[in-house]
């Protein structure tokens, strides 16, 4: 290309990053080029970004998600990915949602405690098939106790053997006892993500983000209880009827028929 920036001054641009450590802007001072030359020329050469290096050093600390490398598992349940979605209660009569701001202003609703609902899910890798449960806490019983309802919801839609379970370093997964004793039972393997990295457990995570924009906070709600009870028909939506981008326009059952 006739107005490539020139392959002199890149070096330059290239030298003062790794000497100085400095953002696009600065970078732009020192060498005397428009910031946004200097952006393409760091993004053209893979250089990472400042985020993800020790301030002293220079040296690579944390993983980028433009390094992560999309992947699906070959057949249902080589890995089912796990994980918990916090969101508060909902009081008797509604929260702000249904009577707006101006609800928490009163002393009363204030200083009232509601609380948090649980969400527990387990995802299929390769047919994103899900299964949810609301539950109170998140302790590491409570999860071993969760994993085997699932293992069995699977068992009765086709996924018949659960290898491995992915989730994030979280204490109640990792040194639970309990979890042990369920994941000797299914025969499968506990898989943490790599420390800081939740998108490597990115499946679970974009299900979370659908739990809460097409479930949780989808519509009005009057109690806790009214939310609760339609968490059945949005699964047996999600699973047998809602189209999914990563599987062509098809529902998750359609990879387990």
């Amino acid at each position: 290309m006739p107005s490539r920036t020139s392959q002199e001054i890149e070096a330059r641009i290239l030298a003062a990053r790794l000497e100085h450590r400095f953002g696009q802007d600065r970078l732009a001072v020192e060498v005397g080029v428009p910031p946004r030359t200097v952006s393409r020329v760091l993004r053209r050469h893979g250089m990472p970004r400042l985020c993800t290096l020790d301030p002293l050093t220079g040296a690579l600390i944390r993983s980028s998600k433009t390094t992560a490398v999309r992947y699906e598992r070959d057949r249902p349940g080589e890995l089912v990915h796990m994980d918990v979605k916090k969101i508060g209660r909902i009081p008797d009569g509604g929260g702000w949602r249904a009577h707006g701001r101006q609800m928490s202003r009163t002393w009363k609703n204030k200083t009232t405690k509601v609380g948090y609902d649980y969400v527990h899910s387990v995802v299929d890798d390769h047919s994103r098939f899900a299964y949810p449960e609301i539950l109170p806490d998140e302790q590491g019983a409570t999860c071993a106790a969760f994993l085997a309802r699932a293992a069995e919801y699977f068992v009765a839609h086709g996924i018949t053997d659960i290898q491995a379970v992915m989730t994030d370093n979280a204490w109640n997964y990792t040194h639970s006892r309990d979890m042990a004793v369920v994941l000797a039972q299914l025969g499968a393997t506990l898989t943490p993500i790599k420390a800081h990295c939740p998108w490597q457990n990115g499946k679970a995570e974009r299900y979370n983000r659908t739990l809460a924009d097409e479930w949780a906070y989808r519509r009005v709600y009057t109690s806790n209880d009214d939310r609760a009870g339609v968490l059945p028909d949005f699964l047996d939506y999600y699973n047998q009827r809602r189209p999914h981008s990563a599987l062509g326009g098809q529902p998750p059952i359609s990879r387990l028929s």
